[in-house]
């Protein structure tokens, strides 16, 4: 087994997620350069939303990104964004994996997807970068941190994205959407300190005026792949929550790893930061600030609560998912256990946050 594998974390294609393989096959065929079967596909252990496999054949290795069957919600999943989002920034020569196609056509595998290079490299799953020293350990951290901040960097007009997403009022959408989102999956229930954080964010809304900049919505260590031997991100991942909007915002919620314990969502808090080479909160930002000109992150505090509560609204989707019966991952009920302390953890953050 090479590295790409054993880091791969892939297992046999569930049943409800199998699909017509020989179909793939054909598509293949007449739309990805130098495609010759036969192919063989497993599926990626990780990922709560939309279903992504290996596909394996003689000559290289491709993955595919599918929406999920089953009942979904409205504008959830969408797979075609992440595609045209993946096309543009490699253009911008921005590291994404190299995409090859997008399928609509449900005829073909059952639910739309789309088709990108397998990138060699490693996939760093804990925010604590274990099992290195603590100079390649911060020498990774800027590496991350140079990452988000050329992508708020790039002009969405110039990338062919200027449409992407509504861009204005990015913050306020935002809440808006993932509070209806909570409010509106009913086999999810509901849970008091989100009905709180609902409530204290629509009250407290702050007026925003940022830069329109392209926001990927997910991004953390695990969501990125590092070069084997370099601290060097060969390819970010992961894009179904991208679109136009308020760049800060994006940024404090890559911040939330100083925030999260182990175990939720990959976490730093309670770690010796110092001993281990990894930047304080305050340096990362400091270093984010001086790549991206800014002096400060205004609103950082209303952003933190937003972002634990929008972590939190995720983590309630998974729930619901759980109760329809799709979701795509055999961790989603272990991770849904966290919905409830990160939920309390939004709570305590907006009763101490200054406006």
């Amino acid at each position: 087994m090479d590295r790409t594998e054993a880091n791969s974390g892939t297992r046999p294609v569930s049943d409800r997620l199998r699909f017509d393989e020989a179909g793939l096959a054909r598509w293949m065929e007449a739309n990805v350069e130098g495609f010759s079967g036969p192919l063989t596909v497993r599926q990626f252990k990780g990922g709560q939303s939309n279903p992504t496999y290996r596909v394996e054949t003689p000559h290289g290795a491709y993955v595919l990104r599918r929406k999920p069957p089953g009942k979904l919600l409205p504008g959830a999943h969408a797979v075609e964004r992440e595609y045209r989002v993946m096309k543009a920034l490699g253009e911008q020569d921005f590291p994404v994996p190299r995409v090859h196609g997008l399928c609509e056509d449900e005829s073909v595998i059952g639910t739309p997807f789309f088709m990108m290079d397998m990138v060699d490299g490693r996939i760093i799953w804990e925010a604590s970068f274990p099992d290195m020293d603590p100079a390649p350990r911060r020498a990774h951290f800027d590496a991350m941190n140079g990452v988000i901040a050329r992508l708020h960097s790039i002009d969405p007009e110039k990338a062919g994205l200027g449409d992407y997403g509504k861009g204005k009022d990015y913050v306020a959408r935002q809440v808006a959407r993932w509070s209806a989102q909570y409010e509106g999956d009913a086999e999810a229930g509901r849970i008091k300190a989100m009905d709180r954080l609902v409530a204290w964010l629509r009250d407290h809304l702050p007026e925003r005026d940022e830069p329109v900049r392209i926001t990927h919505g997910d991004f953390r260590c695990d969501n990125m792949i590092y070069h084997h031997e370099r601290p060097e991100v060969l390819a970010v991942l992961d894009w179904e929550l991208s679109t136009l909007g308020d760049p800060v915002a994006d940024f404090t919620y890559h911040l939330m790893m100083y925030r999260m314990p182990a175990g939720i969502f990959t976490g730093l808090k309670g770690l010796d930061l110092a001993q281990l080479g990894i930047p304080s909160e305050e340096e990362y930002v400091e270093l984010y600030c001086e790549r991206t000109g800014r002096e400060r992150l205004p609103g950082k505090d209303y952003l933190v609560v937003f972002n634990l509560f929008r972590l939190a609204a995720i983590l309630h989707g998974i729930k619901g998912r759980l109760a329809r019966g799709n979701a795509s991952s055999a961790h989603a009920a272990q991770m849904v256990k966290g919905l409830e302390p990160l939920a309390e953890l939004g709570w305590s953050e907006a009763q101490k946050a200054t406006l």
